[in-house]
């Protein structure tokens, strides 16, 4: 369950597109942040992706991914051009397909490979959709299988597009946009495809009396009972209503406060506890039950013409990362090896999530003693990546970027070291469910 954000010009204070996304997945699910640089292919060739392999292009572009360990899409990422996409898990009345096929990560990996402009990865979207189809099981430890949909930005505009097997729905985006786990595609509508208001008609969906215009094919398509499930509703709803609070104004470090939210209860009780939540947050935290996923990374993006910046945690519970810079000619210092679900203090992604499970022990405690640091911290890199833009090259933003994810690590590891870590409290049902993840994952009580 994740969300995806998005800004445009008019509602930014430097009147450029900001863009951000959580990603939400399985709460040993590590996540990999990589670079692969643009490449040539020779005809002929074939692409392996998650589950079938198709035509590769004859040229990819660089990009930088965010993907779980054990995929080939990505749930979140950008490329050289500063396209940006994020993608959510969608439920209709029509059953995703369970055949392997492309997933929707595969289809956001491969629009960033292939398109120079946000409407370019649209095109190859929906194209490769409609060629391949979509299916196949996208959870780790637990089956899962979904249709996506899709925020698709760049420096100048983006598009939300939702799908439903080998259909699909294009809207052009304004001001401030915000998609969840729920069709959000009503009757604007910029272009559908060809079959999809035959199958409506001929699956008996539609119930208004006017045939001859067009459905809110939000509420036509939707399985209503896995929406409430996903509390997605609600989740769009706050997330919009965060935006609009700073609409004109919006910056990246609201971005990023937005991805950190965990609601309107959180917001007024200061000894708020993740064990507390009554129903999904944007900053996802893991518990007993349904609510078994969490945000596992986190990614906010500056798109300004030529020079985007991008911003990714690479660690789960953004409340507790830090924020750090990447550039298109700038990717990701080394951090380690590639995290697996089996904890490695060797690898980022585990190196903190060891300190986000410390910190359940007394969350409120200790979300207080960090966050003034945190933040204070990633307003320091935004100037030194606003100095660099100012007046810096290639080599002077690869130094900038380095210094600030190690200086970064360095404090999440102070932190650790500040922490008397204790079992998470609570009811046995939530202890038992971390107990058994972090037995899982092979994490020291």
């Amino acid at each position: 369950m994740c969300d995806t954000i998005v800004a445009l010009p008019d509602a930014t204070a430097d009147r450029i597109v900001l863009f951000g996304k959580n990603s939400d997945r399985e709460r040993n699910e590590a996540q990999v942040v990589e670079f692969a640089p643009r490449a040539d292919h020779a005809p002929g060739t074939a692409v392996a992706c998650t589950y079938i392999s198709i035509p590769q292009a004859r040229r990819t572009h660089a990009v930088l991914l965010c993907r779980p360990f054990w995929m080939w899409g990505a749930e979140m990422g950008a490329n050289e051009h500063g396209v940006v996409i994020g993608n959510e898990a969608v439920h209709a009345r029509t059953p995703p397909g369970e055949e392997p096929a492309l997933i929707g990560m595969d289809l956001l990996r491969l629009a960033l490979e292939r398109a120079t402009t946000a409407a370019e990865a649209v095109e190859v979207i929906i194209t490769l959709l409609e060629y391949h189809g979509q299916g196949g099981n996208c959870g780790h430890l637990a089956p899962r299988f979904y249709h996506n949909s899709f925020i698709v930005a760049d420096p100048h505009e983006a598009h939300v597009v939702e799908t439903m097997r080998r259909h699909w729905l294009v809207e052009r985006a304004t001001g401030v946009r915000s998609i969840s786990n729920l069709y959000s595609i009503g009757r604007n509508a910029d272009r559908i495809s060809a079959g999809l208001d035959a199958h409506i008609h001929e699956v008996g969906w539609r119930s208004d009396a006017a045939p001859d215009h067009p459905p809110d094919y939000a509420a036509v398509l939707a399985d209503t009972r896995r929406d409430t499930i996903s509390h997605g509703r609600a989740r769009c709803a706050r997330s919009t209503s965060l935006l609009h609070r700073r609409g004109g104004r919006l910056t990246a470090a609201d971005m990023m406060a937005i991805l950190r939210d965990h609601g309107a209860v959180a917001e007024a009780d200061p000894d708020w506890h993740p064990q507390h939540a009554v129903t999904r947050t944007i900053c996802m935290h893991a518990a007993d039950g349904e609510r078994g996923g969490q945000t596992v990374n986190s990614l906010v993006s500056e798109l300004r013409g030529e020079r985007a910046v991008h911003w990714v945690t690479g660690t789960a519970a953004p409340c507790t990362s830090i924020f750090k810079p990447v550039f298109a000619d700038a990717p990701p210092p080394a951090h380690g090896p590639r995290p697996t679900d089996h904890f490695d203090p060797l690898t980022l992604w585990w190196r903190h999530e060891r300190l986000h499970r410390a910190m359940l022990g007394d969350f409120p405690i200790h979300l207080a003693a960090i966050r003034d640091e945190r933040d204070a911290l990633e307003a320091d890199f935004y100037a030194r990546v606003a100095d660099v833009l100012a007046g810096g090259d290639a080599a002077d933003r690869a130094e900038v970027v380095a210094g600030c994810w190690k200086e970064a690590i360095l404090v999440e590891d102070r932190w650790m070291a500040e922490i008397d870590a204790a079992a998470p409290p609570g009811d046995a049902a939530y202890r038992a469910s971390w107990l058994e993840m972090n037995r899982l994952a092979g994490v020291a009580a």
